[in-house]
């Protein structure tokens, strides 16, 4: 077995028999390069093989081309990620190739090119996979790679590292012309192991599945070994620490404290940016370098990254250890520096845009760079600002490599801004489909292991949010992430254990909201418990724990959320799920009808003071929910069956026949209603209380 000592070696050697599939082995391949970020990042690279097939309409042996298809991932490829083509009708179209200044004519005739009719979209680099006569081809976009491709001597330190076995393509956008360019620089070359296209990345073949996966890793072992050994040997690595670093908890706290103002400057064009922060030891290194000034304007130059990051990133000019407190003095300070940003990026667009360019996208960074603290990105949805945040740390790792064996060079900005504003992605954006109701906001649902809380948490997912549930009871919380885990990432759906009567709880709660996924734009009070006795029964300690769970548990939860949404600027949600126990008086119920009506009149005092700062504050009044509700297990309901003078068994049926369309109240009912103020139809209302009762007489609002 080969060691290596920058790249992991997983090939199991039993996989390889000669029965083995070569698009099984392909699949294989793929999966190993593609689970190491450093080897090739999400959604980059492209690999491939070459098969004999029997043609479905002659009978004859015919080549197929098996590569990775449009917007797929090497990590989690699978059969139907890829696009199965006829080989020599793929060679055939340079016949009618226009040249580069019509590039973009020749994808749309890779579909008619397909052998396999259930390929996925043929990817813009089916052409460099085309043209190079190897039955196994790598296209990877390694960080130790690239660092010598992008950098000023590459081309030099390239033939000098390898001896002349791997040659260099200049830069070139992907496309056709970039693959007859390959082709032509292999027959200039014959016998190179390999190809490293300038600032770009590698391509490496074999002539079995395991012969290229080896050589691959080879390649970049070669590279990384002598970036290691040549890193600080003229210079400290990023001309060494400007700026110390704060300790992880003070870091993690600025973070906290930082994200949310960060994303409603973030949001001011598009609202509801989600956000993602890294304190990774490379970006604190990067982050606090001395360099940092003169390599972050620079931009990123493997076209994959600057997809993701936008040209370049901002960095945050404030002390690590600065007062976060003042929210308004903060965003005041930061301000000028977003529209200094907005305004580089529009002076970009304009000096590259073409007579046919796209229209100018949000100007808002991605990418910011807080020195001595990490680093936040912020994108319409989580996943995308988790993966821009790996596409930095890996052009970081380019730019500290470059750095270390010469100087780093960023692709032109012309160059730049035709991959940005390529119409082939532009057309890509045009077909994603619409955006969900709660696409880009962050939830946080108490009381959500069971029942209403749990209803309403899928609900909210369902319809696009990021969701935190919470509930007191670890262990039904563990049950709840259980069973959510298998339909929700984590990148979606985060849980934490939660007392809401702990005003420390509740904070640290929140502040991990802020972290994960930079802000939080709805509030759910879920969280209840309900105790049933005559008057003379109750107890003290009944009266408190009531009390303390409705009542100062919403309090605290709508101050914690009201103080983010404030930090935020984009107004907000704070919804309470009362009762209508808090308008109708009954019998056995003086404490939890009385907290109950507490929280209907606190939720009306808080919608009267949020108001000004666009958080709206309503109220959705159930009534006998009792399926999957914790309320209803044990004392509960036999308190209710014996007011009402019947049996436990009977309470669904009475609950159903006493309300004026004589209907059961389930979860899901109860979570319609929160998405109804909260999925935009309602935007305009706050203080408002919506009875989900089946029609109770007596709760009715007058």
């Amino acid at each position: 077995m080969p060691t290596f000592h920058h790249v992991p070696y997983r090939w199991q050697l039993e996989i390889s028999n000669p029965q083995s599939d070569d698009v099984a082995l392909l699949l294989y391949r793929s999966n190993l390069l593609g689970a190491d970020l450093r080897i090739t990042n999400y959604g980059g690279g492209n690999t491939s093989c070459k098969t004999l097939e029997t043609d479905p309409i002659t009978g004859e042996p015919v080549d197929v081309l098996w590569i990775k298809g449009s917007g797929g991932d090497l990590g989690t490829l699978r059969r139907d990620g890829l696009a199965g083509l006829y080989l020599q009708r793929l060679l055939n179209l340079e016949r009618i190739y226009p040249g580069r200044a019509q590039e973009d004519r020749m994808p749309p005739l890779f579909n008619h090119c397909l052998f396999d009719l259930n390929s996925r979209a043929p990817s813009i680099d089916t052409p460099l996979h085309a043209f190079l006569p190897f039955k196994h081809i790598d296209h990877l976009h390694p960080d130790a790679a690239i660092a010598i491709a992008a950098s000023k001597d590459g081309k030099q330190i390239t033939a000098d590292l390898f001896g002349g076995a791997l040659g260099w393509v200049d830069w070139q956008r992907p496309g056709f012309d970039l693959g007859l360019q390959l082709r032509a620089c292999l027959l200039e070359h014959p016998g190179i192991r390999g190809i490293m296209l300038g600032g770009h990345g590698l391509f490496t073949w074999g002539d079995t599945a395991y012969t290229c996966y080896l050589n691959s890793l080879e390649t970049i072992e070669q590279c990384a070994d002598y970036i290691e050994k040549m890193a600080g040997k003229t210079r400290p690595v990023f001309g060494g620490l400007k700026l110390p670093d704060l300790s992880e908890p003070e870091r993690k706290q600025q973070a906290g404290a930082l994200a949310p103002i960060l994303r409603g400057l973030c949001s001011a064009d598009q609202a509801f940016m989600v956000g993602h922060f890294t304190d990774d030891p490379r970006v604190l290194a990067f982050a606090g370098s001395r360099d940092l000034d003169r390599l972050a304007p620079m931009g990123t130059s493997c076209p994959d990254h600057f997809l993701r990051t936008k040209i370049s990133p901002l960095v945050v000019r404030l002390p690590p250890d600065a007062d976060l407190q003042d929210a308004a003095a903060v965003r005041e300070q930061l301000s000028p520096q977003f529209e200094a940003y907005r305004q580089l990026y529009a002076d970009y667009y304009n000096a590259c845009k073409r007579p046919d360019s796209p229209p100018m996208r949000d100007p808002n960074p991605v990418v910011l760079l807080y020195p001595g603290v990490g680093m936040f990105t912020f994108a319409k949805d989580k996943t995308t600002a988790r993966i821009a945040a790996e596409f930095y740390l890996n052009a970081i790792n380019v730019m500290r490599g470059a750095e270390a064996i010469s100087s780093y060079t960023a692709l032109p900005r012309q160059e730049a801004f035709d991959i940005e504003y390529w119409l082939l992605e532009e057309a890509k954006l045009q077909r994603l489909p619409k955006p969900k109701a709660l696409h880009g906001r962050v939830a946080l649902v108490t009381g959500s292991a069971g029942g209403i809380g749990r209803a309403v948490a899928e609900k909210f997912l369902e319809a696009g949010a990021c969701v935190v549930i919470s509930d007191n009871d670890p262990n039904r919380l563990d049950r709840a992430m259980a069973e959510l885990q298998p339909s929700w990432s984590a990148d979606r759906l985060l849980a934490l254990p939660l007392d809401v009567t702990d005003a420390k709880a509740v904070q640290k709660a929140v502040h991990a909201v802020c972290l994960a996924f930079g802000g939080l734009d709805i509030a759910v009070n879920s969280a209840g418990l309900s105790i049933s006795k005559p008057l003379e029964a109750h107890t003290e300690q009944d009266w408190d724990l009531l009390y303390n769970v409705l009542v100062k548990g919403q309090f605290l939860i709508t101050q914690a959320a009201a103080a983010v949404m404030r930090r935020q600027d984009c107004g907000g949600d704070i919804l309470n799920i009362v009762s209508k126990n808090a308008l109708v008086a009954g019998p056995n119920n003086a404490a939890y009808g009385a907290a109950k009506a507490a929280q209907l009149h606190l939720s009306r005092l808080n919608a009267a003071e949020l108001g000004a700062d666009k958080i709206r504050v309503n109220t959705i009044n159930p009534d006998a929910v009792i399926l999957g509700s914790k309320i209803w297990e044990g004392a509960w309901a036999e308190g209710r069956a014996k007011a009402y003078g019947i049996s436990v068994e009977e309470l669904p049926a009475y609950y159903a026949k006493r309300n004026l369309l004589q209907a059961a109240i389930h979860p899901e009912d109860i979570a319609n209603a929160c998405l109804a103020f909260v999925g935009g139809l309602l935007s305009k209302s706050t203080g408002n209380v919506l009875n989900v009762d089946g029609g109770v007489a007596a709760a009715f609002v007058r």
